[in-house]
């Protein structure tokens, strides 16, 4: 295993190499001057070139590209023109609110999806496998950002069980965090939860089909042993693979998410950082999604050898 994993990560070095250069070439390659987003309408010829000769952007675009991997290396992610502070301040600052949106809407989906989809597929064809596949057929259907401004017009505005946006930390005020959380989660997630329902129902389908199934049931078995001890473990392999696309997904939907709701994350340093055509910030956010959804797969590898022992890595 851990032979394996170093394999992985190895192999993944030349493919984060294209996804920084790839990012770095195309947003130079976006019309606008940083320069003259800095000094606004008013600054002179004079002075916006000599703002880009101090940002290092009159020099060739490979020089350029080479000073980044240079700094890359070393850790740095370079200065922020706008926010006027190192791009890992900057991420570091808005990590917590995505990274907290993201595994709540994942809890979510998990609790939603997994038991829908398998209670759908254990009694095919019954009224609870009409029902819940109706549910995953709405989470597909509903467009999220509709979701969400329903959810804040309801339980926000009508009700006001909820705040309708913001943040707060959890590590300052856990309450008032997990309350923030509950709709921008739940509208995140629910529509996560109708994929994971729909393939958990079709791997339940196929795995009740097997002959140790039938075996299990000849013995006696009881419908529920057969479902849990028998079928669960054998059909959440392809449904972990679901999960961790999942995660991934969600990464990015917490963009859209993040705005509506107002929540200082990722999602919108990354949009602003595009108005303003903040290079660093830019480069420094795609490269941290990317390392994540690497991290993302090489957990939902692990955890294959843990729901099937069959599967070794060698």
């Amino acid at each position: 295993m851990a032979a394996y994993l170093i394999r992985r990560v190895l192999a993944v070095i030349p493919v984060m190499l294209v996804v920084v250069t790839l990012v770095f070439l195309l947003i130079h390659l976006i019309p606008g001057d940083p320069a003259a987003a800095i000094l606004g309408p008013d600054a002179t010829p004079a002075q916006i070139e000599a703002t880009r000769i101090q940002l290092g952007l009159d020099r060739p675009l490979h020089e350029q590209l080479l000073k980044f991997y240079s700094r890359l290396l070393q850790g740095d992610l370079g200065r922020s023109y706008f926010l006027d502070r190192p791009v890992t301040q900057a991420l570091w600052e808005r990590a917590e609110p995505t990274a907290l949106l993201t595994i709540a809407a994942l809890l979510v989906a998990i609790v939603i999806g997994v038991p829908s989809g398998l209670v759908a597929g254990a009694y095919p064809g019954s009224v609870w496998d009409r029902v819940l596949m109706f549910g995953a057929l709405l989470g597909v259907c509903v467009p999220g950002f509709w979701l969400s401004l329903n959810f804040i017009y309801f339980f926000a505005v009508q009700l006001r069980w909820l705040p309708a946006g913001g943040y707060a930390s959890i590590f300052v005020d856990p309450w008032a965090a997990v309350r923030y959380m509950v709709l921008p989660a739940v509208s995140l997630g629910f529509n996560q939860s109708a994929l994971i329902a729909r393939i958990a129902r079709s791997c339940m389908l196929e795995v009740l089909q097997q002959d140790y199934i039938r075996t299990a049931r000849a013995k006696g078995l009881s419908q529920g042993v057969v479902i849990v001890g028998h079928a669960f473990r054998n059909a959440m392999v392809p449904v972990v693979t679901v999960i961790g696309i999942t995660t991934a997904i969600l990464i990015g939907g917490a963009v859209v998410t993040e705005i509506v709701f107002n929540i200082p994350g990722l999602g919108r340093l990354i949009i602003s950082a595009i108005l303003r055509r903040d290079y660093p910030v830019v480069q420094g956010v795609v490269l941290v999604t990317a390392a994540t959804y690497v991290v993302v797969n090489l957990i939902v590898d692990v955890v294959y050898v843990f729901i099937d022992p069959r599967i070794r890595y060698g």
